[in-house]
């Protein structure tokens, strides 16, 4: 039987930490501080490279309107990006076409969305000031990445289980 956490841990919700469930407790904090982390290092690196004025949510849309140079659909960049909540998604897609950085174009019932030369310019930037501050960094920690790689596919395959016990506890 494992034991409850001692000291040494950190979890971020103890009184949620069981026998059984301690570990989960402590990725979940590591996951809190992970992505306010990036979140702002995002924002920081954003208006590094010139745009101070965009969210967070905006910066990931931009990034994700802009991957590929492919147009988009609005229920595309939210299946991506994994948010249910597309009013926000749409909020921001409108504000990144005010700012000159995205674009839609109208096909049947459908809005696909690109980035313009303008947005795609700014991504490029974004893309220098992150390899300038945060790339060489990374490879102090992981020369070839492999370890990058096996966190990335553990965390889609949690993303996988939260959505799943979303869903258990919605039919509550």
């Amino acid at each position: 039987m494992e034991s409850m956490p001692d000291k040494k841990k950190i979890v971020s919700s103890h009184h949620l930490a069981t026998e059984g469930g301690w570990q989960l407790s402590e990725f979940e904090f590591g996951l809190i501080v992970a992505y306010n982390g990036f979140a702002r290092w995002v924002n920081h690196c954003m208006a590094a490279a010139g745009k101070a004025d965009l969210s967070t949510l905006e910066i990931l849309i931009l990034h994700n309107i802009t991957h590929r140079g492919r147009p988009k659909r609005l229920a595309d960049v939210c299946f991506m990006l994994n948010i249910e909540d597309t009013h926000t998604v749409n909020y921001a897609v409108k504000k990144l076409v005010r700012q000159g950085l995205v674009e839609g174009e109208k096909s049947g019932k459908e809005i696909f969305y690109s980035s313009t030369p303008a947005g795609v310019a700014l991504c490029r930037k974004y893309r220098e000031v992150r390899e300038k501050c945060l790339i060489d960094g990374l490879q102090l920690l992981d020369g070839d990445g492999a370890d990058l790689r096996q966190i990335a596919a553990t965390l889609r395959a949690l993303s996988g289980i939260y959505d799943q016990a979303s869903r258990a506890a919605a039919s509550l």
